[in-house]
């Protein structure tokens, strides 16, 4: 019982290196730890009505990208934020 748990511990281990080893697994998450978008601009109406994407391209728009990366719809009073 004990050989067939080792062995099945190595083959999970040998498999999560594998994927972690890959291109993109790694862009992301080091993306995702490194690279943190900071808040720089308000774009549209409050409140804002659209979504998420909606907010981005309004960024987009007047910002330009780069230096916006992305636009989320934040607070209660639903505000347009664009984040650098």
């Amino acid at each position: 019982m004990a050989k067939n748990i080792n062995s099945v511990s190595i083959t999970v281990l040998l498999f999560v290196l594998l994927v972690a080893s890959t291109g993109n697994f790694k862009k992301k998450i080091i993306y995702r730890i490194f690279e943190a978008q900071t808040f720089c601009f308000e774009c549209g109406p409050v409140p804002f009505l659209g979504t998420n994407a909606d907010c981005f391209n309004c960024c987009k728009t007047k910002y330009g990208s780069p230096p916006v990366v992305s636009g989320v719809v934040e607070g209660s009073e639903k505000h347009c934020h664009c984040y650098c």
